[in-house]
């Protein structure tokens, strides 16, 4: 679709209405109803398993307007974001309810979810939303490297269906280092899809909370050697590699085997940045490689209000919307779609 056939741009106070709508449970056009047998499948690919929002978890704002900068000789929050009032504001769940009130979302948004964390906590997820959960294991545990053939236990015999989630930015060290070739080996031996971290990271304050992260270890085109070396690798790079955009589409254009997801990226910077950012993306004509995933944590109506950015996004067309919030993580993660409109 060209742009002159698109409708008008919604302004961005338009979209967040829509979402504090959503939020809200307010009907909204093409938006999710309050059954999974209502509403089209929905897949989020990047989904943490977390227990609880934990006892530090604050009410947060979406799509603050901007980070703030803080000053060494003075006391500095591990967060950037600035501190403003808006609507809708999301909350942390009350003591022993998030999985409950997360799971409740699943179901009533009909959203299946590929889920990483420790072997104990993506088996508890499993067991409270059967058949929603697409387990992923990393190969680190604790600081500490999990032995090659371990894994290999765990995705051969273990259910494990994704490699991921793989923090080497924290790190400061590159996808493409040979120190962890051996798992991408495995990876790519086993058709298993990577999802490795590029791009954002510390909400603005990664010198402060994260003093081995790394930008620069982010570049997209940091991951062409691992590429090289494994041309039928599957790779997920999550946040889309925001903001390397130039770079991010250089890499899709010269490997039809990377897609990317927006999570994170979709509530954690403004909203026109947001909407520029995947814009291009589809402009640049990778519709089909674009994913939907929210970094679920803290908050359990993160998911709802994740998914009515792109519901409400006046620049994707309909066929967009049903491709980046299902049809593209079926076709990459080789889901049995049979039936599924």
């Amino acid at each position: 679709m060209t742009r002159s056939s698109r409708p008008a741009r919604r302004t961005p106070s338009t979209t967040l209405l829509c979402a504090a709508a959503l939020l809200l449970g307010l009907p909204i056009v093409s938006a999710a109803q309050n059954t999974s047998k209502d509403v089209p499948p929905i897949i989020d690919v990047h989904f943490h398993a977390m227990d609880e929002s934990g006892p530090n978890a604050q009410p947060m704002c979406p799509n603050t307007s901007n980070f703030v900068a803080s000053d060494p000789k003075g006391p500095e929050a591990p967060f950037g974001w600035v501190q403003e009032e808006c609507s809708p504001k999301l909350y942390p769940a009350k003591p022993g309810e998030y999985l409950k009130d997360v799971v409740a979302e699943m179901e009533r948004l009909n959203v299946t979810a590929v889920v990483f964390g420790s072997p104990e906590q993506v088996k508890r997820w499993q067991a409270a939303a059967p058949g929603r959960i697409i387990p992923g294991a990393p190969f680190e545990s604790g600081g500490k490297r999990i032995p090659v053939e371990q894994l290999r236990v765990a995705f051969t015999q273990g259910g494990i269906k994704v490699m991921g989630e793989i923090g080497l930015q924290y790190q400061g060290i590159s996808p493409s280092d040979m120190s962890v070739d051996q798992y991408f080996a495995l990876a790519e031996e086993l058709d298993i899809p990577v999802a490795i971290h590029m791009g954002t990271g510390g909400s603005g304050r990664s010198n402060v909370s994260r003093p081995t992260f790394r930008a620069s270890k982010g570049d997209p085109f940091l991951l062409e050697e691992l590429l090289a070396r494994h041309p039928k690798l599957r790779v997920q790079v999550m946040h889309a590699g925001y903001p390397m955009i130039d770079n991010m589409l250089a890499l899709l254009q010269a490997s039809s085997h990377v897609y990317v997801d927006v999570a994170g990226l979709i509530w954690s910077y403004p909203i026109k940045e947001v909407n520029r950012y995947i814009e291009r993306l589809v402009d640049a004509g990778f519709q089909d490689r674009v994913m939907f995933g929210t970094d679920q944590m803290m908050w359990p109506k993160l998911m709802t209000y994740s998914i009515s950015l792109i519901q409400n996004a006046d620049y994707l067309t309909t066929q967009q919307k049903r491709d980046i919030l299902y049809n593209n993580a079926a076709r990459f993660f080789r889901l049995d779609t049979a039936g599924v409109k």
